[in-house]
């Protein structure tokens, strides 16, 4: 094994790992609160990502000031976090986040390249891309934080909690399998489902599931924090291309 090999495979290890996902996670949800304030700064009903709003409700029921509880559950999660990993803070490397979004960056442009390719060909249209008449700024803030809580809801709970289950009756690799299609299935679904989903096309929900199911995979093997910057980097190359 040379030394470019063991190079890339310490980075891996290091960065796989909840306080490099927790750190590097920080930024999506800063810009996406400082975005969506900016972009929609005196309306009544402000845009939001689905998840994020779903949340948002919740919290609701418990206090009037939502994105102080929001900005205190993070707080109390990195403190956490970083007590439990306190050790790995010695090993800490500004330059690896850099080289997680370049890494998310190449993931982003891979799938963008190879799913649309795929469905295009499969149906014989264009993969389904966002036609919200919205300003670029919230473009931008919904990216993130599609990339943010998304990640979140189907990966770290959804793909997590199925995993957790499906282990209890299924050996490691079906549990795998399983969890990983279910998960994609169902993020593919939810975007259809209520009064702002879209309407559904075989092309559409094949092309939503896939994307999932490459999230899933990134997010087993890679962690949170890539999945999550691949996920924006993606929704944000569809607004420039579109």
């Amino acid at each position: 094994m040379n030394k470019f090999t063991q190079t890339i495979g310490k980075y891996f290890r290091d960065t796989n790992t909840l306080l490099y996902s927790y750190i590097i996670s920080l930024p999506l949800l800063l810009l996406y609160e400082i975005l969506i304030a900016i972009s929609q700064p005196n309306t009544g009903y402000i845009v939001r990502v689905a998840v994020d709003l779903w949340i948002k409700t919740l919290f609701s029921y418990f206090s009037a000031h939502i994105l102080s509880i929001t900005l205190a559950i993070v707080a109390i999660l990195g403190l956490a976090i970083l007590y439990f990993e306190h050790k790995k803070l010695k090993t800490l490397k500004i330059n690896n986040f850099f080289y997680m979004l370049i890494e998310s960056v190449c993931y982003a442009f891979i799938l963008a390249l190879l799913l649309s390719s795929f469905v295009t060909f499969l149906f014989q249209m264009a993969a389904p891309q966002g036609v919200e008449q919205l300003s670029m700024i919230q473009k931008i803030a919904l990216s993130l934080g599609a990339g943010l809580y998304e990640e979140l809801f189907f990966r770290v709970i959804l793909v997590s909690g199925l995993l957790y289950i499906f282990k209890f009756f299924a050996q490691n690799n079906a549990a795998f399998l399983l969890s990983i299609i279910t998960a994609a299935l169902l993020f593919s679904a939810v975007h259809y489902v209520g009064p702002l989903g879209d309407s559904f096309t075989a092309a559409s929900f094949v092309f939503r599931f896939l994307f999932g199911l490459a999230l899933n995979i990134l997010y087993l093997r890679r962690g949170f924090g890539v999945a999550a910057w691949t996920h924006a980097f993606y929704d944000i190359m569809v607004i420039a291309l579109s």
